[in-house]
């Protein structure tokens, strides 16, 4: 008896599956405790190779200026340096912009919130006084008299007894967190220096790997979607970048022609901030209003207004002419996938949804191009269709065609009588 190995080797397949899927489902918690087990063990790595895929973006940049370097080794190596030494400048210099001014506000908030304390409860003892019914009616609702003092201490100082114990056993728990936290960095950032200096290497290894175990045209059609999907998530991180850039540059421009207080800490706070999709900006907005509040409550209510202007600007034409366009996604899909993925995993869904979604629509439209193609459907019926509009009859104008006709009418039969009378 002939057996087909390919049969034999789908049905071990969805056996193999059918047990899976039943053991996620009868003993979620065992099967939650290893998935978090692998995630904890894997996750270094897969931060370092989120690191050396952004850090790819600018450093492939530096490198294509290196072209008189001719070593692929020492090209790669300086690239790489240049690269960090970039995002480290980045960083100082927004750290030099924004924790002085942060400073500032701080001490400037502790010295006036204890005058508006002082000034809000003498208005309180002022109402108070001048309308006795209401300090009634307080002791009587919150039962002032009757409280016990000596009993509501002794809550309270053992209530921050056990926060203290609480706190101790809290602090082991942190270190310990952090400690891990630092390794894992330490791990992570090595893993993509590595990932960056020998990029081609792991490629050409991960296509080896493919061709090993799939079809010629299954391993093709899979390199495909992964260079598409390498072209997208490169493209959406410059787009994104360019757009921030965009973003902070207008509203320096627009503050120091309204002249606002803080235009280079703004300005940049909200261009940093503007790197998380579409809700970024906002973020920005509350930070920047509370500085400039300190200096001048009307100038806040200025900005915010203006804020509003331009972030209806950068929604509507901006972002999606920057970032659609140089991803293929139209504006309409990116506040999708943005919705989308900040109700599913946050800040981290909506920078990887946009790009995956830009992915998924491209796959979708060749998939459709190519069963249109296969149907042999005419371009007519795919077409936009005008919809027609009923027009309004003028009955007017009705008549007066039809008294036309009419004529037309009887001077075409006395012209046919007349011919008939000439020839007889």
């Amino acid at each position: 008896m002939h057996i087909d190995k390919k049969l034999m080797h789908r049905i071990f397949l969805l056996i193999a599956g059918a047990i899976v899927f039943a053991w996620l489902v009868l003993d979620t918690a065992r099967a939650t405790l290893l998935f978090a087990r692998v995630w904890e063990l894997i996750a270094p790595f897969a931060a370092g190779a989120a690191i050396a895929f952004i850090f790819n973006v600018p450093m492939r940049a530096i490198e294509n200026q290196l072209d008189g370097v001719r070593k692929l080794s020492l090209r790669r190596g300086i690239s790489i340096v240049l690269t960090i030494l970039c995002l480290i400048l980045l960083v100082m210099f927004v750290f030099e912009l924004l924790v002085p001014q942060i400073r500032l506000t701080l001490t400037s908030l502790s010295e006036k919130i204890p005058a508006f304390i002082d000034r809000t409860a003498q208005k309180l003892m002022v109402l108070i006084e001048e309308n006795p019914e209401l300090g009634v009616w307080i002791q009587e609702a919150f039962q002032l008299e009757s409280l016990n003092w000596a009993s509501i201490l002794t809550n309270i100082l053992a209530w921050l007894a056990n926060q203290v114990t609480a706190l101790m056993g809290g602090a082991v728990n942190v270190i310990g967190n952090v400690t891990t936290g630092i390794v894992n960095a330490v791990i992570a950032i090595v893993f993509a220096l590595y990932a960056l200096s020998r990029k081609e290497i792991l490629a050409g290894q991960g296509r080896r790997i493919l061709y090993s175990l799939l079809s010629e045209r299954r391993a093709d059609e899979l390199v495909r979607i992964c260079r598409l999907t390498n072209v997208t998530f490169s493209n959406f991180i410059s787009g994104q970048c360019l757009e921030a850039v965009i973003l902070g540059c207008l509203f320096a421009v627009v503050m120091a022609l309204m002249k606002l207080p803080y235009v280079a800490l703004v300005s940049v706070i909200i261009a940093v901030t503007a790197l998380i999709p579409v809700v970024g900006a906002f973020v920005g907005c509350i930070v920047g209003a509370f500085f400039i509040l300190v200096n001048d409550p009307f100038q806040a209510a200025t900005f915010i207004a203006m804020f509003l202007v331009l972030q209806q600007l950068e929604n509507n034409l901006i972002y999606p002419r920057v970032v659609g366009t140089s991803i293929g996604l139209p504006g309409m899909w990116v506040l999708v996938a943005v919705t989308i993925g900040g109700e599913l995993m946050g800040v981290a869904g909506m920078l990887v949804m946009i790009p995956l979604v830009s992915v998924l629509y491209t796959l979708g439209r060749e998939f459709t191009n190519r069963r249109l193609e296969e149907r042999q459907i005419p371009l007519a019926k795919l077409e936009a269709q005008p919809i027609l509009v009923p027009q309004k009859i003028n009955r007017a104008q009705e008549r007066k065609k039809r008294i036309k006709l009419q004529k037309m009418k009887e001077e075409f039969l006395k012209t046919q009588e007349l011919l008939k009378k000439k020839y007889k």
